[in-house]
């Protein structure tokens, strides 16, 4: 549900306050990009990493049914120095109820907090989160989550001590670049493109009861970003496995490939000459000498997208190794694709697969921060096969597995 607001309809601002409202695309969108330009921009002297929208400021939350982008304005002249998104969706909460079936939830995720450099500590950001859990609130939202750096203390201050939010989960973000060369693959190893008609069963049976399965996950999968669900197993159990029966192969490892290249696109700025000499050499060699196999950094000097690994799953003996070739199955789709420079996972620290997914330490985070919220009481029974829910912030896992949606990425 929209909550599509007339400028109207809001008061003048005063001198010094801060008035916040819905985005309107039309009469913010060169503001906001500029905005968010300026707030790209990371310390002097230092590397930094910055996004790309591609003229969309929405494009982050525009593949959920149900989102908001709100801005805020400060003074008589009303100019945007701040704004937050933020999409609701039903996800498990990682326990069954009494009927067996997966407990879901309605949560928020809270996205693309932005404030000007010139207006902060005064509340800005504290009014836009607050403002975005009203909306969510009233869109029936219980819980609300944002995922951060850990290191990013501002962030973490401003969520967990002004706003309330518990630290929750640290799930790992594994990032592994594209080579020049093809990633070779064991000839034991088959991998099949799986329909949408047998990968969504699939993912509702492995990924009953993990935490932040999406309840819509047959929208994920037919989104035009999904480039596919793969499953890779042994060659010799290709002739005897029917997919119809629904009975799973001995040793499998499942994942499917979201394309956020087509959404947004990511830069590297500020790396010294000596740095970047050293990834071009490295790149030069890997394109001359592709059956060396030498790993070389991509071009992230000019806009490259990357493909976000999703949904991964294994089973059975010799596992690890089915998702490493399904991984290089994965990186030999990336770099076939022009300007797609890396892959990226998001995984639980505890989750087994996490060993099995190839990952240059230096580029990844072994600890990202979720931090969550209750936002409004629970209604008992308003999903299917619910019953009355615990406070899904205090509790410990119940799994292992954290299911991140690819829209969240």
């Amino acid at each position: 549900m929209s909550l599509k607001i007339a400028a109207e309809s809001f008061p003048e601002a005063k001198a010094g306050e801060v008035v916040v409202r819905e985005y309107e695309e039309e009469r913010d969108k060169a503001t906001v990009e500029e905005l968010e330009r300026r707030c790209e921009v990371g310390p002097g002297g230092k590397p930094s990493l910055v996004t790309d929208l591609l003229g969309d400021p929405i494009c982050r939350i525009r593949h959920f049914p149900s989102h908001v982008m709100l801005v805020a304005e400060h003074g008589e002249e009303r100019e945007i120095v701040g704004v937050i998104r933020g999409c609701i969706k039903t996800v498990t909460n990682g326990r069954k109820a009494s009927n067996n079936c997966p407990r879901y939830e309605k949560l928020a995720y809270i996205l693309g907090l932005r404030v000007s450099s010139a207006h902060r500590r005064l509340g800005v950001a504290t009014k836009l989160v607050h403002h975005l859990e009203e909306w969510c609130r009233k869109n029936g939202a219980v819980y609300a989550y944002m995922a951060t750096d850990c290191a990013n203390q501002p962030s973490i201050n401003l969520f967990t001590v002004k706003c309330n939010y518990l630290k929750f989960r640290t799930p790992t973000l594994l990032v592994h670049p594209v080579y020049r060369h093809r990633r070779r693959m064991s000839s034991a190893v088959a991998v099949i493109l799986l329909p949408q008609v047998l990968a969504e069963p699939l993912y509702r049976r492995v990924f009953a009861t993990s935490e932040f399965f999406p309840k819509d996950i047959d929208q994920v999968l037919r989104n035009k970003l999904n480039l596919g669900t793969f499953m890779a197993m042994p060659k010799k159990f290709l002739p005897k496995w029917d997919p119809r029966t629904g009975i799973l192969p001995p040793s499998f490892a499942l994942l499917s490939i979201w394309n956020t290249k087509e959404v947004f696109k990511l830069q590297v700025k500020g790396l010294s000459r000596l740095s970047y000499a050293c990834c071009v050499a490295s790149r030069f060699l890997d394109a001359s000498m592709p059956w060396l196999g030498i790993p070389s950094i991509p071009n992230v000097f000019g806009l490259f997208g990357v493909y976000f690994l999703y949904g991964l799953h294994m089973e059975g003996q010799g596992a690890s190794q089915l998702m490493r070739s399904l991984c290089a199955f994965a990186h030999n789709m990336a770099r076939d694709d022009d300007g797609c420079e890396a892959m990226v996972a998001e995984v639980g620290q505890m989750d087994p697969v996490r060993e099995a997914i190839p990952h240059w330490k230096a580029l990844s985070r072994d600890q990202d921060l979720w931090c969550m919220k209750k936002i409004t009481p629970a209604k008992q029974g308003i999903e299917e096969g619910c019953g009355p829910s615990d406070n899904w912030v205090k509790s410990q896992p119940s799994s292992s597995v954290i299911f991140v949606d690819p829209r969240d990425f």
